[in-house]
């Protein structure tokens, strides 16, 4: 048996064509009993089968094979349940016959309350607190409920049986065709699913409400949710509708079930799961009150329906072929959520807010820690840590700018055809080039493979010389060392004008263009207003470096307001990382940034304030002296567009101004901003007295809490009490995690150790409590220790999934010298595993970052006249 083990694939003996599971959840017990019988394709001589299992125990007399071509009955002589390598190992002690035939097994397991595999739940119902019965497979946890080939490519037909209290609804992937009643149990029968993988089935059993609408093809979509919050659920219902039916269009496939369900689940570790034809979803991302959600919230619920609906297609409908290939699920169905939520919603502007995503996979991807797109997969512990900014960011940022290469036509004929080919059935990244190869006449292959087969990205750096533009790329690192990687780079830029762009491909380290003609023209129109912009509309995913006379000109270009939402953000992103890279002084940042003093625009503003969060941090390490006039510079910053909001909203104003009124008014008491600490507090004693209060609605409420515990310390704690009222008062997930994201933000040390500690209380739910990370910078080395002190626990309730990355990488990353990287090392070195060794290592990485920056800040001349002059300068 020993030549199974320790192998990160399954042996190819035994091929599973169908699935019959029956399964039996105890919801007061919290286990369940299941049988599960195997359509088998025995295609090698063995006398052992080989599949997935984990956690379960198996009845060793129930294990049999019966081929079909004969009447003899295999029985196992040995069944061993290896756990360490999740593999049910079957003996038969003699060969199997190469033949179709159905192997059956009898098994046992636990409800757990980690939040994969067949899990529990808990919801409150007429005050009395209850279970319920929910599934989460992917990526490998199918395992976790019954034994199976838990493997992407092995794809089979499924068909469920359930047993359950008579009183509860039991879901499944696809509709019910029969449901027998007997006395305080029913059993209900599901129609057999179509081919599809293990990880995307799905069962959940409990109390439910639910909203109903049909496509116009008559799909019938469902939202379920706990009883007495249906109206909550009526957006997503419109969302989900509209988005089926745009699907079917874009991809020129129709959806491939009956019904689609999607349901809100208190307990879950993710935002949502595509599982086929039953999509989960943590409340916060399915749910909306319009009386008690932000705006924010409200996008949210579109862009994470989007992505679920869009994985019937990419994902479930034609799946990759190993987990290697994990972006062509995630990246594709971030892309494409961008594009239904923009057709959905035109006036939110969504793809200039797509930058943020693009921004989250270059911070990743300039560490020399992160990964290529297609990343070698070798245990199942591994798979957790690439759901990250990679596959999802990176990946959707390089399938948009190839989208905007190719051209969009182009693009979505070679996408249909693509899904038509492979539809269910599996394919690799090279299948996707093939099609979109095909379709365009581009070389597809050879442009991609350098974004996805290896790691980082370039950093394209410009000049002027003698009317040419001289450009070079090098591999771009947020440490500031060379890196050798080199791109295939589609380089867009324009002068002066976006009437006058250019594109081409730059496949060399550097390459010259003649400008002479846009020379001539600037000289008419006087040489100021000849401004070069490189990556227009920033479709390119990689960094750009300006010499200094054309980022002044750029400089220029935006105080003057010549350059697009989208541009202005490119330029103020590309700064900041090459400040943190060390490659332009943080005097040059600060100048750049008082450019934008008079932003309006949502998504530009969003990442001014995320950067003043981030340079504040620093400048604190680097520069405490300093901070008062930095704070003063930052306050002013925000004071034009504040003052152009106000705290309340106006009639008829966009969604976008009423998102960005939360996030200045939450900058603003965070650098400290009397005036605006002084309304917060106003404004939250008038909601604790009344909850419905026009004076607090939900889109400024963050900045209230912010507020209030901005001003909380050990000796005065009122506030702090007053927000855990609120917390415990209200059953909206979405206001539950907007407190829990402004407590730790508290300067005093003891009230953070308070806070870190509510956080892992049974008053909030698991999933919830990274959102309680958030902390102050004075909380700092708090939060260390306290990880520490509680690591024993932490890993055991967050086990191997990718929420125990989250207290890594929030907790360690911000940090900024050299000492702690010895001392975090030093801890880990005895306590580290699979599921946490590649964030480990990012955020040790980011720590060296951090310290490095300090150093080059402390050496910079000029910097504390250059603050002061920003910070009391009159426009």
């Amino acid at each position: 048996m020993d030549q199974f083990k320790k192998q990160p694939r399954l042996p190819k003996f035994a091929i599973p064509k169908r699935y019959d599971i029956r399964l039996k959840p105890d919801l007061s017990a919290c286990k369940f009993a299941g049988t599960v019988s195997i359509d088998l394709d025995i295609v090698a001589g063995t006398r052992f089968i080989v599949l997935n299992a984990a956690e379960l125990s198996i009845n060793p007399g129930s294990v049999c094979f019966s081929p079909r071509n004969s009447s003899k009955v295999f029985e196992a002589s040995e069944v061993e349940l290896v756990e360490e390598d999740e593999i049910l190992v079957l003996d038969f002690a003699e060969t199997l016959p190469l033949d179709l035939g159905v192997l059956a097994i009898g098994f046992e397991g636990v409800l757990n309350d980690r939040m994969k595999g067949f899990y529990r739940s808990t919801y409150e119902h007429n005050g009395e607190k209850k279970n319920m019965a929910v599934t989460q497979f992917e990526p490998a946890d199918a395992r976790r409920c019954f034994p199976c080939w838990d493997e992407p490519a092995c794809k089979a037909t499924f068909k469920i049986t359930l047993d359950v209290p008579s009183e509860l609804v039991a879901l499944s992937n696809m509709p019910v065709v029969e449901e027998k009643v007997n006395g305080p149990l029913k059993t209900v029968s599901y129609q057999e699913s179509p081919i599809m993988s293990t990880y995307l089935v799905a069962v959940v059993v409990g109390l439910f409400d639910y909203v109903e609408d049909h496509t116009s093809d008559g799909i019938k979509v469902r939202v379920y949710c706990q009883v007495g919050k249906t109206t909550q659920g009526k957006f997503a219902l419109n969302v989900a509708v509209r988005t089926l039916e745009l699907y079917k269009e874009y991809f020129a496939v129709p959806y491939a079930l009956p019904k689609l369900d999607m349901i809100a689940i208190p307990d879950f570790a993710a935002g949502a799961m595509e599982n086929y034809g039953l999509v989960t979803y943590r409340e916060t991302a399915l749910l909306y009150d319009e009386q008690h959600s932000a705006a924010a919230n409200k996008q949210r619920v579109a862009t994470v329906v989007a992505h679920e609906l869009a994985h019937q297609w990419f994902g479930n409908l034609v799946t990759m072929e190993w987990w290697t290939h994990l972006w062509l699920n995630e990246g594709f169905a971030t892309w494409v959520s961008y594009l239904a939520t923009d057709y959905l919603f035109p006036e939110w502007k969504i793809w200039t807010q797509f930058l943020d995503e693009c921004t989250d996979g270059l911070r990743l991807d300039g560490l020399a820690e992160s990964h290529p797109i297609e990343v070698e997969i070798n245990h199942a512990g591994e798979i957790d840590e690439i759901f990250d900014a990679i596959s999802y960011r990176k990946g959707a940022s390089v399938i948009r700018m190839l989208q905007s290469y190719l051209g969009a036509e182009c693009f979505q004929r070679s996408l249909a055809s693509y899904i038509k080919k492979h539809a269910c059935s599996n394919a690799k990244t090279e299948d996707l080039w093939a099609a979109l190869e095909e379709g365009s006449g581009e070389p597809v292959n050879k442009l991609m493979n350098t974004w996805t087969k290896q790691k980082g990205y370039p950093v394209v750096s410009v000049k002027v010389k003698d009317q040419k533009l001289e450009f070079e790329q090098s591999q771009f690192l947020s440490s500031g060392c060379h890196g050798d990687g080199q791109w295939i780079v589609p380089v867009t830029f324009c002068c002066g004008s976006y009437d006058k762009k250019k594109s081409f491909l730059l496949q060399t380290k550097s390459e010259t263009h003649d400008v002479k003609e846009f020379f001539s023209d600037s000289n008419k129109s006087g040489i100021a207003h000849f401004w070069i912009k490189l990556n227009v509309d920033q479709t390119g995913f990689y960094r750009v470096k300006y010499d200094e006379e054309l980022a002044a000109r750029v400089r220029y270009a935006i105080e003057n307001k010549y350059l697009t939402a989208t541009d202005r953000f490119g330029i103020l992103d590309d700064s900041f990382a090459l400040c943190m890279a060390r490659q332009l002084p943080l005097t040059s940042l600060l100048t750049l940034m008082g450019a934008y003093r008079e932003e309006l625009e949502y998504t530009v503003l969003s990442n001014l304030i995320s950067i003043t969060y981030k340079v504040g941090r620093i400048a604190a390490d680097a520069k405490p002296e300093l901070m008062d006039d930095i704070k003063q510079f930052f306050v002013n910053l925000f004071q034009y567009s504040a003052e152009k909001l106000g705290w309340d909203a106006k009639q008829g104003e966009s969604h976008l101004d009423a998102m960005l009124r939360g996030e200045i008014l939450t900058a603003l008491a965070m650098l400290g901003h009397e005036e605006t600490l002084t309304e917060a507090m106003r404004r939250f004693h008038a909601f604790l007295n009344d909850r419905n209060s026009p004076l607090l609605p939900p889109d400024i409420r963050k900045a209230a809490y912010v507020a209030v515990m901005q001003q909380v310390n050990s000796s005065d704690r009122a506030g702090f009490e007053s927000l855990l009222r609120v917390y415990r008062e209200t059953d909206l997930s979405q206001e539950k995690t907007r407190i829990l994201g402004s407590l730790a933000s508290c300067p005093d040390q003891g009230i953070v150790l308070e806070v870190l500690n509510f956080v892992l209380s049974p008053e909030v739910r698991s999933q919830d409590a990274v959102f309680g990370l958030a902390v102050s910078k004075e909380g700092r080395e708090v939060a260390w220790t306290w990880l520490k002190d509680n690591w024993d626990l932490i890993s055991k309730t967050y086990g191997s999934g990718f929420l125990i990355t989250r207290f890594v990488s929030a907790i360690v990353s911000p940090f900024a010298s050299f000492e702690k990287v010895k001392e975090v090392e030093e801890f880990f070195a005895t306590r580290t595993k699979h599921s946490i060794a590649r964030t480990l290592k990012q955020s040790l990485e980011r720590v060296n970052i951090n310290a490095n920056w300090v150093q080059s800040i402390q050496e910079e001349n000029n910097l504390a006249e250059a603050v002061l002059e920003l910070a009391y300068r009159k426009y």
